[in-house]
């Protein structure tokens, strides 16, 4: 199910400043160029929980879910500054 984009912003709204700075432009740069099976991941990774996503983007733990896993890759590579 493709969701529009203001309501994926209003998803990405977690109330923790570091997911926060990650999944919003994300969302604004790079999600309409996303496959539509990596769109719905995506969306998938949106509903789990604030301390897991904090600590799969922080790197304290892996995601025990392979392609939840990828989709943090994704949206961490996007998001390394240009050298």
């Amino acid at each position: 199910m493709m969701q529009s984009k203001s309501r994926l912003l209003w998803a990405c709204r977690r109330g923790m400043l570091e997911l926060d700075v990650l999944l919003q432009p994300f969302v604004q740069e790079h999600y309409e160029q996303l496959s539509e099976t990596d769109q719905s991941l995506f969306q998938r990774l949106l509903e789990c929980d604030d301390p897991d996503l904090f600590n799969w983007f922080m790197g304290h733990r892996q995601c025990p879910d392979p392609q939840l896993d990828r989709m943090v890759h994704v949206i961490l590579s996007h998001n390394q500054p240009a050298a």
